[in-house]
């Protein structure tokens, strides 16, 4: 197990206090696990609703997170996945609660039921006016079967966004806490984890999956779904998961909804994104309309990857409370509202061919169809290359930049305009191929069409000629010289070898042949070198011993072209 904790017993309290010193608008209880409202004896004595949540500690940004004006005013942490006591739900009813009393916000687990229902029982019985409302949004269950009941998942967060704005605008306790259940009542979710997490206590995975294996409909304490199943694409799980929402929900085209993706704990945003943009699709495509989206991490299972989608039926007032501010740490500040027409028109491309184009029996498109190949082939070799030494991306780079040269050629120049043919490959890497090797490989292949277009031909000595021109661009733009262990300690000596051989007279095969030696024995001698340039320059020595990936990337096209103008 490797966290960055101190001892496990300390997990909580040192947590909170962290949250607590970097949040001047909280409180931590003293000698407690508590965080409240650092005003809330004065939204006490103006008469607000207090509103108190909690649980086991492991799902944050919740419950902590949402205390504040606008939201929670109390949250009970307990042990990691572990309910907290009477004693700690009664101490944070009698540390909020003014004379308007206090809803608390359950989720419904049996541990937190019996502690938050015994504090609420004690606290009436103190005098203190005190509902609950239990939240079981878990869709992934029956409503009624042979279990301990529907789970409280991260649709809880949307009551306390709801029944927050309501106490916030003075409603009275009976009134709020009707709101909330409503709110709860309206609510469905589903989740599904790629892994399990690790509870620090126990010190190991909850449950094991193999490679390829999800878990669909699972909880939040790290325990396996009702259903384990083949990890599919993002928008198959989004369409599965708010299938079984939206059904059981019942709801029907023109219906209106707030859609929360919620991270359980180790999924990128990247992937949050791309689920919430399926997700939005297909509310769209059945006619149900989002009136409001939030993507993020709301409510957590520790370091679980994976997510849940939560869907609330809203109507103007339930939007209004969902537009209400609330200052806390984790709700965010965007107000959920959604791009209606998120794209715009790309500008113009100027490079596109406005006559003849380039045919298929053009012996140049025969040459980058084969370095193209080639490179795709040489993927997952140059991937590996570079993940000894780089960032891993670099085959990525470099097939996504064949792929797209490859699928717009029949829209470049006709051969007998080779500067622009090169101009249009340069224009198709730069706009798909970021990174480093994007931009040098682009500013090499225009500084070579600028050179054949200035020498008005396309000789073997003249592609030369633009060969050393490109590379000469590329060391201006990167920096690199031979000796740094980058692609220049191939693409240097290649082009002056082309050069050299072509001014002997050699036949061009032979010319070629020297150029493939010279990078060949260019990116193999980079083993040796001490990274000075490029993503290797980051693990210094460690790099010793492994070739550079893009030098043995320009070897290997170099032979493509070799290989395709033999044919």
């Amino acid at each position: 197990m490797k966290k960055l904790i101190n001892e496990v017993s300390a997990v909580v309290p040192d947590m909170l206090d962290g949250l607590a010193a970097l949040n001047p608008h909280l409180s931590l209880l003293q000698g407690s696990t508590i965080i409240v409202r650092a005003d809330a004896e004065a939204a006490a004595a103006r008469g607000e609703v207090a509103l108190i949540s909690g649980g086991g500690s492991g799902h944050e940004p919740a419950h902590g997170g949402y205390v504040g004006p606008g939201m929670l005013s109390a949250a009970v942490a307990g042990e990691v996945f572990t309910s907290p006591s009477t004693d700690a739900v009664l101490d944070a009813i009698r540390a909020v609660a003014g004379a308007a009393g206090a809803l608390l916000i359950v989720k419904n687990y049996t541990g937190d039921r019996f502690n938050f229902g015994l504090a609420a029982e004690i606290a009436r019985a103190e005098g203190i006016p005190t509902e609950m409302v239990i939240v079981a949004d878990d869709v992934a269950l029956t409503a009624s079967g042979d279990h301990a009941g529907r789970r409280g998942l991260a649709g809880t967060v949307l009551v306390h966004k709801i029944a927050g704005a309501a106490a916030a605008s003075g409603r009275p306790l009976a009134e709020v806490a009707q709101i909330a259940r409503d709110v709860a009542a309206s609510l469905g979710t589903m989740g599904v984890a790629l892994t399990a997490c690790t509870v620090p206590a126990a010190g190991k995975p909850g449950f094991e999956l193999a490679d390829g294996e999800v878990e669909w409909g699972l909880g939040i304490h790290g325990e396996p779904g009702v259903e384990r199943g083949a990890l599919e694409p993002a928008a198959a799980v989004v369409d599965k998961l708010l299938e079984k929402i939206v059904g059981d929900l019942s709801l029907q085209a023109g219906e209106r909804v707030a859609l929360l993706v919620n991270n359980l704990g180790g999924t990128p945003s990247s992937e949050l994104n791309i689920v919430a943009g399926a997700a939005l699709r297909y509310l769209a495509e059945r006619g149900i309309r989002t009136e409001r989206a939030w993507a993020g991490t709301f409510l957590s299972a520790l370091e679980m990857a994976g997510i849940s989608l939560s869907l609330l039926r809203v109507d103007d007032q339930r939007l209004g409370w969902l537009d209400a501010a609330a200052q806390t740490s984790a709700w965010p500040a965007l107000g959920g509202r959604i791009a209606r027409t998120s794209a715009r028109p790309a500008p113009a491309e100027p490079d596109r061919a406005s006559g003849a184009t380039l045919s298929r029996e053009a012996t140049l498109r025969r040459v980058i169809e084969a370095v193209c190949a080639c490179l795709l082939k040489a993927e997952p070799t140059l991937t590996d290359m570079d993940q000894r030494v780089g960032d891993g991306d670099l085959g990525i780079s470099l097939s996504r930049g064949a792929r797209a040269i490859i699928q717009e050629l029949d829209g470049y120049p006709a051969e007998t305009t080779p500067g622009a043919v090169l101009r249009n490959m340069s224009a198709t890497l730069r706009r798909v191929v970021g990174g480093t090797s994007g931009p040098l490989y682009a500013v090499m292949l225009l500084r070579a069409a600028l050179a054949l277009e200035q020498s008005g031909g396309a000789t073997p000595k003249q592609w030369a000629a633009a060969f050393s021109a490109g590379v000469d661009g590329l060391m201006a733009l990167g920096g690199a010289q031979p000796g740094d262990r980058t692609m220049v300690d191939a693409l240097k000596p290649a082009a002056d070898a082309l050069q050299a051989a072509l001014a002997r007279s050699d036949a061009l095969d032979a010319a070629l042949k020297a150029a493939v030696d010279a990078a060949t024995e260019g990116a193999a001698q980079t083993a040796s070198m001490h990274p000075r340039r490029g993503r290797s320059s980051y693990v210094g020595e460690r790099a010793l011993g492994h070739a550079d990936p893009g030098a043995h990337a320009v070897a290997l096209w170099l032979a493509a072209i070799r290989e395709a103008l033999a044919e």
